[in-house]
């Protein structure tokens, strides 16, 4: 936990506490005190704990707390489609198919790993074309 502490505060320092302080509404001794991994007084919530990874576009806090439980931190890269009507088509098409694979699933009354290793493939096509409908949306904002 300790190195969840001392990224939080390598963090603040690095993103300038008085800007990063400035932008989540609070003083940068505030700020400096409450991610001091030294001082036991003084912890952020939540809600600060937010603010600084996305003010700070920092995510070396989110790598130490995922490393603590044993996991790791990948960026995700989803690029937009060029139209919104086909991203949406191409979704719900793998949506279909995670239909597909758990009715085919409980076609017999008993499910196999394979059968639950088909559907969890399809079920992440699909969220990958979530995604896109999404970043596609997000980059069609004010256009006609």
């Amino acid at each position: 936990m300790e190195e969840v502490h001392r990224a939080l505060h390598d963090t603040v320092l690095e993103a300038g506490p008085k800007t990063l302080a400035h932008l989540m509404g609070m003083s940068h001794t505030s700020l400096l005190n409450r991610s001091n991994p030294n001082d036991d007084t003084h912890r952020l919530s939540f809600e600060q704990f937010l603010q600084i990874l996305v003010h700070s576009n920092d995510v070396r806090t989110l790598r130490a707390i995922a490393g603590e439980l044993g996991y790791d931190v990948v960026p995700r890269r989803v690029q937009p489609s060029g139209c919104l009507t086909q991203a949406t088509l191409c979704m719900a098409s793998e949506a279909a198919d995670v239909t597909k694979a758990a009715i085919d699933a409980m076609g017999d009354g008993v499910i196999t790993r394979m059968e639950v290793v088909r559907i969890e493939r399809e079920g992440e096509e699909a969220k990958n074309k979530i995604d896109v409908v999404i970043a596609t949306a997000k980059a069609k904002v004010g256009s006609h």
